[in-house]
């Protein structure tokens, strides 16, 4: 019988680590040759240190999960495989112009000492009411209350001539959603509205809401009458941008009807958040033999998936609307991202 390498082995002859082998295997990248019937150990034969070195190498290059796996299943394609490599080298090729044009861009704003500088000209722009609304409710789930983090608190209103990009973030979930800007006059700006007067613009109904932003205040009409007027947060908003996954990655699952009720269950697990003491209920996502997404435990023989704090994933779920929702896991690391035709949100996995 062939010698048979045990997970650890592979993963020191192959570069990748334990729990990333036993995210492959859920994910059906890279499943073991046999696993033991009475511990579960995985097991792999020699032939599988070439493929497992080869997956390696494209998680490396940032290949998604999706592509690595046709890779894989057309390894014997020269063609093929050459096909697409050549159509993710163009992406990455693309992603380092425009790195290099906004660096260009940080160049001149650092040249001219804008970098430091807010508008000294109001901005006013003009959204529909609806739209404001929705969006705001996409992203509010996720704002924070660390007092010590004022920006966290807040809702960041992202201004350019085409949308308002709205964010939230507590440092364990981002959530985001577009805005179309209607009329727009004066500079593009990024401000941080409070979380409460966040609430309040997203109430003033289906008017088309004029929305004017100075360095320190926002006030809102809606129709012909002022209704709103508030202090801005001050302090510098967390960049977010390089958080944001590829718009062209593909989402992986649907959320469907069954997942949604497997999430209503309550957890197994609980887990104690060391930096604020809160305990909270952990769900695994794992993938099936037979592809579709699944809330596993620890007796239903589906290996090692992705742990989530239940009630943030719900509430993202929640936020996302009526639309079709989906979900991508891209590494046991990686955020997962609930994703909707006008939103999204990344979720932080949790070691389990």
């Amino acid at each position: 019988m062939e010698d048979l390498l045990g997970i650890g082995q592979l993963a020191r002859a192959s570069g990748l680590t334990v729990s990333a082998l036993r995210f492959y295997d859920t994910a059906a990248v890279l499943s073991p040759a046999a696993v033991d019937v009475r511990t579960g150990y995985r097991l792999y034969v020699a032939e599988q240190v070439k493929v497992a070195r080869l997956v390696a190498r494209l998680r490396r290059i940032s290949m998604p999960l999706a592509d690595v796996r046709q890779v894989l299943a057309h390894r014997h394609d020269p063609d093929r495989v050459q096909d697409l490599l050549c159509a993710h080298l163009a992406t990455l090729e693309q992603g380092l112009t425009k790195a290099r044009r906004e660096l260009s861009t940080i160049q001149d704003l650092l040249d001219s000492q804008e970098l430091s500088m807010v508008p000294t000209t109001a901005t006013t722009l003009t959204v529909a009411g609806m739209n404001l609304a929705t969006a705001l409710h996409a992203v509010r789930f996720a704002t924070g209350s660390d007092a010590e983090v004022p920006p966290l608190r807040g809702v960041l209103f992202d201004i350019t001539a085409e949308a308002v990009t709205l964010v939230a973030t507590d440092r364990y979930r981002l959530a985001v959603a577009s805005v179309p800007v209607e009329v727009l006059d004066g500079p593009e700006r990024s401000a941080v509205v409070p979380a409460q007067l966040a609430d309040t613009l997203a109430a003033l109904g289906d008017h088309s809401v004029h929305l004017t932003f100075t360095a320190e205040m926002v006030t809102a009409y809606a129709g012909a009458v002022r209704n709103v007027e508030g202090e801005l947060i001050g302090d510098t908003y967390p960049e977010y941008r390089r958080l944001l996954p590829d718009p062209n990655t593909p989402a992986a699952f649907p959320i469907t009807r069954q997942l949604r009720s497997a999430l209503a269950a309550p957890a197994r697990q609980t887990m104690h958040r060391d930096t604020d003491g809160v305990i909270f209920e952990v769900v695994v996502l794992a993938m099936t033999e037979d592809g579709h997404l699944t809330v596993a435990s620890q007796d239903d023989g589906v290996g090692l998936g992705v742990g989530v704090n239940r009630e943030f994933l719900l509430e993202a779920i929640d936020a996302g609307g009526e639309d079709q929702l989906m979900l991508s896991l891209d590494g046991p690391v990686t955020p997962v991202v609930v994703r909707s035709p006008r939103s999204l949100s990344l979720l932080m996995p949790v070691r389990v």
